[in-house]
Parts: C-alpha cells; sequence; structure tokens
C-alpha cells in the first residue's frame, strides 16, 4: 500500500482537487471529514458531474475499505466485484494508506506467473479516429465506461491512446451565469403592468468543468507501448508498471490492433479461482 495518502477534505474545493488530479497523474482522493474517512473522488466522478462543486454531492460515500493483513487476492477480489480502482486501508477505523490497482500491477511485475494474456486478460474494444474532437471523447468515455481508448489514422493504424488521466490534464474551468425564469405564465400583453409584476427571474453563476474542442490527436499519448496476444503476464505487468500506464494495446503480427489490456483486468490472475497457476 501507499502510505502517505493524498487527501481532501469537506467542506472543500471541487477545484483543489481538480488540480491534484491534473499535478499527480492519480485516479482518485479519499475525502476525510474531521479526520475520518466519508467517501473517494475520482476522475470519473469529475467527469461524469461536470457542473457539481459541491465535494459531498461528486464523491462516492461509504468507500469499499480493507485492511492492511488482508492478502492480494482478497484486494483484487474486491476491487473487481466492485469494480473500483483504489481501496483505502483501515485498521482500527483510522485510514492509514491507500491500495490501487497500479500497486497490485506491480506485485504481480514480481511474481512468477506462468501463462499469456491471450486466454484471460484481452477486452474487446473500439477505437476512434485521430481528429474526433476531445469534448466527444470525454462523452464517450462516460458512455461506455471504457477508462481508455485507441486512436487511429484514417488507413487504421494505431497512432495513439487517450485515457481518463489525459482528458483531466486537458480540462479547464468555466464560470458564467445562468437565469431561471419563475414566471407566472400569464396571456396578459408584456407591456402591461400585470405582467410586469408576475415575472419573476433568479439570476445565478455556475462553474463548469469543460474539455476543449480541439482534435483527440493533439492530447493523445503517441508513443504507445503494445504487446502481442501471445505476451506473458508478467511481462506485461512489468511494461505497465515501467511506463505508468493503466492499459497496452494488443496487436497482430502486422501491428494492427486487435484488443485492449486493461490492468483491470489483469489483477484478476490473482483471484483465488486463478489460484491453480504457478505463483513463486
Amino acid at each position: 500500500m501507499v502510505a502517505d495518502v493524498v487527501s481532501v477534505s469537506i467542506p472543500g474545493n471541487r477545484d483543489d482537487v481538480l488540480r491534484i488530479l491534473k499535478r499527480t497523474g492519480i485516479s482518485g482522493v479519499p475525502i476525510l471529514k474531521d479526520g475520518e474517512l466519508v467517501g473517494i473522488i475520482t476522475r470519473k466522478d469529475l467527469l461524469r458531474k461536470p457542473d457539481e462543486t459541491q465535494l459531498a454531492l461528486l464523491m462516492t460515500p461509504h468507500p469499499v475499505v480493507i485492511r492492511p493483513d488482508a492478502p492480494l487476492s482478497e484486494a483484487a477480489q474486491l476491487m473487481v466485484r466492485h469494480n473500483v480502482r483504489r481501496l483505502p486501508v483501515v485498521e482500527e477505523g483510522e485510514m492509514i494508506g491507500i491500495i490501487s490497482v497500479a500497486d497490485l500491477i506491480g506485485a504481480i511485475a514480481q511474481m512468477r506467473i506462468t501463462g499469456t494474456i491471450k486466454d484471460t486478460c484481452v477486452s474487446k474494444t473500439y477505437a476512434l479516429w485521430e481528429d474526433t474532437p476531445l469534448s466527444l471523447v470525454g462523452k464517450i468515455l462516460e458512455i461506455s465506461g471504457f477508462d481508455a481508448i485507441p486512436i487511429l489514422m484514417e488507413d487504421g493504424t494505431l497512432t495513439g491512446i487517450i485515457s481518463e488521466r489525459d482528458l483531466i490534464r486537458y480540462t479547464r474551468i468555466e464560470d458564467g451565469v445562468e437565469i431561471s425564469d419563475f414566471s407566472n405564465g400569464t396571456d396578459d400583453d408584456e407591456w402591461t403592468w400585470e405582467s410586469i409584476r408576475d415575472m419573476h427571474t433568479i439570476s445565478y453563476g455556475i462553474s463548469t468543468i469543460q474539455l476543449p474542442p480541439i482534435p483527440v490527436k493533439h492530447a493523445m499519448v503517441k508513443n504507445v507501448i503494445s504487446v502481442p496476444l501471445n505476451a506473458e503476464i508478467r511481462e506485461c505487468a512489468l511494461k505497465m508498471k515501467r511506463a505508468r500506464v493503466d492499459q497496452l494495446p494488443v496487436v497482430n503480427g502486422n501491428k494492427r490492433l486487435v484488443a485492449m489490456l486493461f490492468d483491470r483486468e489483469l489483477i484478476k490472475v490473482l483471484l483465488p479461482e486463478q489460484q491453480n497457476r504457478q505463483i513463486f
């Protein structure tokens, strides 16, 4: 686990969380209230609710936690079952650390696990064109549930990859004003005193997280690390750890994209039902 955990306290500011995610590249932060763990905010939360500024409404309350003496298999099991990327480590009611999917990938990289990714780990995927607007990419990631999407050139060649981490790096805060009309809907002529009397509007400020409408090719990662279908599990984990990436495109002999290897799929080799693999 990571013992020195970056956290945010409520009441707090959404923009502070965004700055932390941009600066550190981490995918989420625990939320504390009076020193007690009350929730977690992730990149997905910020991108899914761009108009929301209150941390209490953005965070996932009552996060799944784990004890410090739990085996790695239990951590993997909880992450897969609850579809989360991190688990606060709690001892006697106090958060003493956090363990993430990336930490489990680092552990797998040090194990001798037999087998290739072809049979158990790869996922079907789809790709986007390199001129797709970044604002549309954010919506596609939200709808699809993917953490990253490969990017193709016009001839179908893999040219890059875009992830939530890249989207967060390009987000910006835009302030504006909205007006709500609470008029009673009278049919009187708009210039009558009765009509003016019954007109009620409220103006209020809004603060929204926005993605610029630039082509995705300007924001994507271009030096893509890929692996073949017959790549060894440990080799892939090692590549993810060294490159600090959450996914690897899987290519065939012609260097054409055939699938994706996500870290959340790779950690399934630690599940109890996979323990018949030879692990040293």
